[in-house]
């Protein structure tokens, strides 16, 4: 089976990708004297179109050109990147940010203009415990080969854009990873000031839900309207990267506990099972594996909690017998619910920074 990094990068992919990473990327190679001529080599782009701000790029051949970029660069380029951005380099989106009353209605407008800004990483919001906000990354393509690199740069430049609409003094709860730690570990200390996990289920970001409600000082209600129409007016047209899959976990979301299945899916979003199934795949994921980061991530946001039972907790994913859920878990994670649950309350659950 062709790998990711082998498909054509010049096939049709939609142009929504801002050129600023690349360019951060090029600039950090020209300041190290690191070759970068054969970047763009048959992926249809080119170093001028990098340096126009008003460029929207395919987000495949720009993967292609990152994975050959990070074979020169830095292991930690990503949060090096990430780390020093702020408000303004986030163009509109991050002007339309700063005019909302509250850091939480900032964070939904920055959830729904995602695509102005242009990124490989988007954030959706994840099953938590009560009282924080869980947001979940989500890569609009399959190309693990920068996984990692995207992850670092996209967690660690929102939550400089984040510092940068309440203040320093913002510090996330704990971010988790889904891969394991790097060599530079101790950048990641660095960078986020926090509790951190490795070799969890997804990429998250954990906030104290109390942020959601810190006034902005530089709220505008006149310029809010005006820039979130501009906003909305350079939307790209048509469907999103992930759209599909976005609308399946919304649904499956709400239906954990009764264990909805393809078709009831398929059903209310009114396609049949096969077209669901060839989106899917399309986007790069599956029904089963929606369904199941789903409810582990249900899970682990229960089992963080004293009160629930095992049984309790599986019931709330969908299983109806206990011994189902232990061994699905298992099969899932690596380790049963109740390692995992006491991990958690002896607090060698969060890995490193505690």
């Amino acid at each position: 089976m062709r790998q990711p990094s082998d498909r054509d990068p010049t096939q049709d992919d939609i142009a929504m990708m801002s050129p600023n990473l690349l360019w951060g990327l090029l600039e950090t190679a020209d300041r190290l004297g690191a070759p970068s001529d054969d970047w763009f080599a048959g992926t249809g782009l080119s170093r001028a179109q990098v340096s126009d701000p008003g460029v929207r790029l395919p987000d495949r051949p720009t993967a292609v050109v990152i994975e050959r970029a990070l074979r020169v660069l830095p292991a930690s380029i990503g949060l090096d990147i990430g780390h020093a951005q702020h408000i303004g380099n986030f163009g509109l989106l991050g002007l339309a940010m700063t005019t909302a009353p509250t850091f939480g209605d900032a964070l939904q407008i920055g959830l729904r203009f995602t695509p102005v800004v242009g990124s490989l990483m988007r954030f959706v919001e994840s099953a938590s415990e009560p009282g924080t906000l869980a947001l979940a990354g989500r890569m609009t393509l399959t190309y693990p080969a920068i996984h990692r690199f995207v992850c670092e740069e996209f967690f660690s430049s929102c939550l400089a854009l984040a510092r940068g609409l309440v203040g320093e003094r913002l510090r996330p709860l704990r971010v988790e990873f889904s891969y394991p730690a790097p060599p530079y570990e101790s950048r990641y200390r660095d960078v986020f000031d926090c509790p951190l996990a490795f070799a969890q289920p997804q990429d998250r970001l954990v906030l104290d839900a109390q942020w959601l409600a810190a006034p902005l000082p530089t709220h505008n209600p006149i310029a809010s309207r005006q820039v979130l129409a501009l906003c909305e007016a350079q939307m790209p047209q048509g469907p999103l990267p992930g759209e599909v899959t976005a609308a399946v976990e919304r649904l499956l979301r709400a239906q954990l506990a009764q264990d909805p299945k393809l078709a009831g899916i398929a059903a209310q979003l009114h396609v049949s099972e096969r077209t669901l199934r060839r989106q899917l795949t399309g986007e790069g994921t599956s029904f089963h594996e929606i369904h199941d980061r789903l409810r582990i991530d249900r899970a682990y946001a229960l089992l963080r909690e004293r009160q629930p039972t095992i049984a309790a907790v599986g019931a709330a994913v969908g299983y109806k017998d206990p011994r189902d859920f232990r061994r699905a878990f298992k099969r899932l994670t690596g380790e049963t619910p109740r390692a995992l649950r006491e991990r958690f309350l002896s607090g060698r659950g969060l890995g490193i920074g505690d």
